[in-house]
């Protein structure tokens, strides 16, 4: 079958590879029709998760129809339409249980970190689905079948596999209520979503960092959020501190380790921050109020210096963060998706087939043509 495949720093290729086979009797296999690029794919294509192999098969966002089950699946049956959120998950554990699926004590024999579709041996060594076909283990768990009646296209329902239900995990778990102020540092997929997610659930303010022009341009003209791309990074905490009067009750970073990606070439930051990753997390720093929140949404590494432990402890600033764990939302993002609450349309840019993914690496990273969102479709 067709794949995208990682062939070392900044270089994908779509090759043949074999295609999966059940290995397991509650696994299933799925056809992908549609396959989605992620912000976090480019930590994969920067060469950030070094244990990731030459070869390896990308991708963790996925709807499809079934094609085969294991023995034991009684959830799904050939032919049903399926999305495939990217946590890898066993559903039995005492995470799953806890709703904490993205730290699932069974899919993993690495050790304690969760799984994702591919991202590596580090997270379970799960194949991607920017592929034709992809084996999903615990079949009576993961896949959401998509009703029969349902008319939204294979394009929006892709992103309830990852982008909608992070975005919905990220303003639930930063504990966004009616009448807070939310700044969101970012504006692509995620930070777009979570700044619809925001007033969804009451904000009175959104106020979106974002220092590329048409990325915060779209953030303004379709959510209706304050943007900001023109301020200095040594002045953007500050500033934001004095115009929301002592600061927002919550701050969610949707940038991770871009940050770290760009320090290592010498070059500004994604949000044109100076000192790496944790530049961010300074910055939120800077610009909650006293004893808000700081929700940290951006994948991050292992060890970052300079973080402001201090100016947290002291104005007793709550910090949360982790992967976000979505299979249990993937059933409410659907409900919001279906009656309108929630739209995620003007996110998709680009609709590229697999054998342009090289292009779409390449112009995903650099922000090239306006890209914002892209899916592929692997048949």
């Amino acid at each position: 079958m067709k794949a995208v495949t990682y062939q070392g720093y900044r270089k994908v290729e779509v090759a043949s590879v074999a295609a999966p086979t059940i290995q397991d009797p509650e696994d299933i296999i799925v056809r992908v029709t549609r396959s989605g690029l992620c912000g976090s794919d480019l930590h994969l294509y920067n060469g950030m998760i070094p244990s990731l192999e030459r070869g390896y098969v990308l991708g963790h966002e996925t709807i499809g129809i079934v094609e085969e089950t294991g023995r034991a699946v009684h959830k799904v049956k050939k032919h049903d339409r399926v999305v495939i959120p990217f946590n890898v998950a066993c559903g039995k554990c005492r995470f799953c249980a806890s709703q904490l699926e993205s730290l699932c004590d069974e899919s993993n024999a690495e050790g304690e970190i969760g799984s994702a579709f591919g991202y590596s041996r580090l997270l379970g060594d799960y194949p991607g689905s920017q592929a034709q076909y992809l084996r999903v283990p615990y079949g009576n768990f993961m896949p959401f079948v998509v009703p029969e009646a349902c008319e939204l296209p294979d394009d929006q329902l892709v992103m309830l596999s990852d982008a909608l239900p992070s975005a919905l995990w990220s303003v639930r778990y930063a504990g966004v209520k009616p009448g807070d102020t939310v700044i969101v540092l970012g504006a692509g997929q995620i930070g777009l979503l979570v700044q619809k997610y925001a007033w969804l659930y009451g904000a009175s303010r959104v106020i979106c960092v974002e220092p590329v022009e048409y990325r915060a341009e779209h953030a303004k003209r379709t959510n209706g959020v304050e943007t900001h791309t023109e301020i200095r990074a040594e002045e953007i905490g500050p500033y934001l501190l004095e115009k929301t009067s002592g600061g927002a009750d919550v701050v969610i970073d949707c940038v991770g380790m871009d940050g770290k990606k760009n320090l290592l070439e010498s070059v500004e930051t994604a949000l044109r921050l100076q000192g790496g990753a944790e530049g961010a997390i300074r910055s939120a720093a800077q610009m909650v109020r006293k004893g808000g929140t700081i929700q940290l949404t951006g994948v991050y590494g292992l060890r970052y210096n300079s973080f402001p432990l201090g100016d947290l402890f002291a104005r007793g600033v709550t910090l949360k963060m982790g992967q976000a764990s979505v299979l249990h939302l993937v059933p409410q993002v659907y409900d919001d998706l279906a009656r309108g609450r929630v739209d995620p349309s003007d996110l998709l840019t680009h609709k590229l087939p697999i054998d342009a993914a090289p292009h779409a690496y390449d112009i995903f990273l650099h922000k090239k043509e306006q890209c914002i969102k892209i899916v592929m479709c692997p048949n």
